[in-house]
C-alpha cells in the first residue's frame, strides 16, 4: 500500500482521517554519516510491511543531536522539530538510536530532549518502537535501569528465540534472525524485575525484544531488523578505518554469523594485512565490493512480520478509540488467551 512521506510543515494535524490510514512519526537520531541510510531503511521496511494500510510518515529531529552543517541543510524543510511533535496527533512513533559518545547516557547532549520524548509518547501515541540506544534511554529514564558495556562491540546476526507468547511474534519464522550492533546491553533480570516482558532473546546476544503496556504499548528493540544487507559491513569497514587511523586501539572483530566461509576468509586476509601495515591509506584496499556479493538479508522476513503486527495493532487501536471517560482500548496483555498463544511459523 502507499506510503505518504509528509514533509509539509504546515499540514494540518488531522489531515488524514481514514481508519485504514495510520500516521507514524520517525525521530531519526543517527549520526550524519548514517542519517540518510537510516531514513531509507525505515521507509523501505514500513512500505514492505504496511499491507492494506496507508501510512502517513512524518520525520522529526532532536536539535541537540550533534550535526554538521551539511546534514542540517539536508534535513531542512523535511524534518520537523520536537516543537511540532508535541502538537501532533500520531498513531505510532519510531525512535532510532545513535552512536554513543558518553559513558553515561545522561551526559549525552540530547538526554533532556530524549527524556521529554519518552514522557510524551506514553500519553500521546498508541505505540512507540524504541530502537537500540533509544531503548536504553527509555528504560533508564522510566525505571532507572542502567545499560552495561560489553568488553567489545556486539556485532552480527543472531538467532533469537521467543521469551514469551505474544501477538507481536505472530507469523515470524523461528528462530528470529536479527542483526545486532551495539556496545552496551540492558540486563534481562533488571527488566523483568520492574515488569518488562521479554519477547525474544539469543543465548549469545542477550535480550533482543522486550515490551511494556501502559497507556501506550512500548516495543523495545536492542537489535536492528530494519538493516539492509550491507549495513553491518559498512559499520565494520568504518571501525576498521578507525583502527587504521589510530582512533581505536584494537582491530574490530568481524560481525558474527554474517559472512559465509569465502567472505570470512577474505575479511581475515585483510585483517592480517592491516595488523602488519597499520596505515590510514590502507582502508582504500578494504574489499567492500567483493564482500557485498556474499551478503543477503536473511532477517528480512522476520522484520516484515513484526512490523505488520505493529501496524495491525495501530489500526486496531485507531478503530477502537473511546471518549476520554471510557477505557482507552484493549491492551496486548488483555487479548484472549487463544490470540496470545497462537503459534508463530517455524
Amino acid at each position: 500500500m502507499p506510503l505518504f512521506l509528509d514533509t509539509t510543515p504546515s499540514a494540518p494535524a488531522g489531515a488524514v482521517h481514514d481508519a485504514n490510514c495510520v500516521t507514524i512519526g520517525l525521530i531519526n537520531n543517527m549520526p550524519d554519516a548514517a542519517l540518510e541510510a537510516t531514513e531509507r531503511q525505515f521507509i523501505d521496511l514500513i512500505r514492505a510491511s504496511a499491507r492494506n494500510t496507508v501510512v502517513r510518515l512524518l520525520l522529526f529531529a532532536i536539535a541537540e543531536v550533534p550535526r554538521g552543517e551539511a546534514a542540517r541543510r539536508a534535513m531542512a524543510g523535511r524534518y520537523r522539530g520536537l516543537g511540532e511533535l508535541w502538537d501532533s496527533r500520531l498513531d505510532g512513533l519510531v525512535v532510532t538510536g545513535t552512536e554513543p559518545r558518553a559513558k553515561n547516557l545522561k551526559d549525552e547532549p540530547y538526554w533532556g530532549a530524549l527524556s521529554d520524548v519518552v514522557d510524551w509518547a506514553r500519553g500521546h501515541t498508541a505505540s512507540t518502537i524504541w530502537s537500540c540506544l533509544a531503548a536504553h534511554a527509555a528504560v533508564l529514564h522510566s525505571d532507572g535501569i542502567e545499560r552495561r558495556p560489553f568488553e567489545q562491540k556486539l556485532s552480527g546476526v543472531f538467532a533469537c528465540r521467543p521469551g514469551a507468547p505474544h501477538p507481536m511474534l505472530r507469523g515470524a519464522a523461528l528462530p528470529l534472525l536479527v542483526p545486532h550492533s551495539r556496545c552496551n546491553d540492558v540486563p534481562e533480570a533488571a527488566l523483568k524485575d520492574v515488569g518488562y516482558r521479554i519477547l525474544s532473546r539469543a543465548a549469545d546476544a542477550g535480550v533482543d525484544m522486550f515490551a511494556r503496556q501502559d497507556r501506550s504499548f512500548h516495543l523495545f528493540l536492542q537489535g536492528h531488523p530494519e538493516y539492509e544487507p550491507d549495513t553491518l559491513l559498512r559499520e565494520y569497514r568504518r571501525d576498521v578505518g578507525r583502527y587504521l587511523r589510530g582512533e581505536r586501539e584494537h582491530y574490530p572483530a568481524a560481525p558474527r554469523n554474517y559472512f559465509d566461509d569465502a567472505a570470512a576468509a577474505l575479511a581475515d586476509e585483510f585483517r592480517k594485512r592491516a595488523l602488519a601495515e597499520h596505515r590510514a591509506e590502507l582502508i582504500r584496499a578494504f574489499p567492500k565490493r567483493t564482500l557485498e556479493t556474499h551478503l543477503a538479508a536473511a532477517w528480512r522476513g522476520a522484520a516484515i512480520a513484526i512490523y505488520q503486527n505493529w501496524f495491525d495493532y495501530l489500526k486496531g487501536r485507531k478503530a477502537e478509540r473511546r471518549p476520554p471517560n471510557l477505557p482507552r482500548r484493549r491492551a496486548w496483555r488483555d487479548w484472549p488467551t487463544a490470540a496470545l498463544h497462537a503459534p508463530a511459523a517455524s
